[in-house]
């Protein structure tokens, strides 16, 4: 009798670890690939749609092995994105990657002047993001993202930003604000306290302007520096790009007369002080100038064509000026997008 039990019991023992050398030989032996490829993997992803995939793909014999490895290291958590695998990877190498979040990694430029609404187009034509907040109109933006202002314009900043295939828009315009107010606040801790700003927004409205108004870095110090004065004076800003912006669709890359005449929140002609929000994102270079911007008596400054400015202290010599550059024609990449 204890004979026959013992029997039984070394049989159970010897298969079960039959058995299990068996699955850590799958696990851990490399997995049925010829050459280097790539796996998507989705959210939601649970270790029953990879073990299917897997098994779909003819990497592995059964969907139970990928089980069988979620239960030895429950820890695991798979990550969204695109994965490069190599045929001398095993199984539980491939479930570590998918869990170390190591995706292949893409880049998008947020590009400097370029409006919230830009970005977003910019973001969808990668094909690979997931694109949450495409049509959300700016004050939806803010609300959805908890950015602490009612309007998303120039809440990000303009940087080169590295994500993974299946991230979404959402995530990379968390990092480009969380950049924006490191950059910011930084420059704000360190400015004349004697500048017109009522607030740290009001800076980064006057970056907004400083940017559209020049592509050309040595010039946005000097800029920033006429948009002070006139404040300080109470002149109006009279800048072009703030109408343009609240002119939104309707501008067609001409600014009339009748354009500085429309009251629009963003019209510096007809307003006094800065418009209410930014009217484009920016880079470092235009919120140092906004914050520490160049000592002048100028209080105008018209386009030569060139991309660089004639700058005047007094009105006559501003509208000799004009009459010499009269003749300028604006970039055609100057329009900005609807204020929303």
């Amino acid at each position: 009798m204890f004979t026959w039990l013992w029997r039984c019991i070394l049989l159970l023992v010897s298969l079960s670890a039959i058995s299990a050398a068996g699955i850590y030989f799958h696990l851990t032996k490399p997995i049925l690939l010829e050459e280097s490829t790539s796996f998507k993997l989705d959210a939601g992803a649970t270790s029953a749609t990879i073990g299917a995939h897997l098994t779909d793909n003819g990497w592995i014999i059964n969907p139970i092995l990928v089980k069988i490895a979620f239960k030895l290291n429950p820890q695991w958590v798979p990550k969204v994105g695109k994965y490069h695998i190599e045929p001398d990877m095993s199984l539980l190498s491939v479930l570590a990657l998918f869990d170390s979040g190591k995706a292949i990694q893409y880049q998008v430029t947020l590009i400097e002047g370029k409006t919230t609404q830009d970005y977003l187009k910019a973001m969808a034509d990668k094909g690979n993001i997931k694109m949450t907040l495409l049509g959300e109109s700016n004050r939806d933006i803010a609300t959805k993202l908890a950015l602490g202002v009612k309007h998303a314009e120039g809440q990000f900043f303009a940087n080169t930003y590295t994500y993974a295939e299946g991230d979404t828009d959402r995530s990379i315009l968390l990092q480009a604000n969380k950049k924006l107010a490191q950059v910011l606040d930084r420059y704000w801790q360190e400015h004349d306290k004697k500048l017109p700003y009522k607030n740290v927004q009001e800076s980064l409205i006057m970056a907004s302007i400083v940017e559209k108004e020049t592509g050309a870095q040595v010039e946005r110090p000097l800029i920033a520096g006429v948009f002070i004065n006139r404040l300080n004076l109470n002149m109006r800003l009279q800048t072009d790009p703030t109408v343009i912006y609240g002119l939104g669709s309707s501008y067609d890359g001409n600014i009339r007369r009748k354009h500085l005449k429309q009251n629009t929140p963003y019209n510096t002609y007809r307003i006094y002080g800065l418009p209410p929000t930014p009217i484009a994102n920016v880079g470092e270079a235009a919120i140092e100038a906004a914050l520490n911007p160049q000592k002048t008596k100028a209080l105008y400054f018209v386009a030569r064509g060139d991309g660089t400015h004639v700058f005047s202290n007094t009105l006559k010599q501003h509208n000799a000026a004009v009459a010499k550059y009269q003749r300028f024609q604006r970039r055609k990449d100057y329009q900005s997008k609807p204020s929303q």
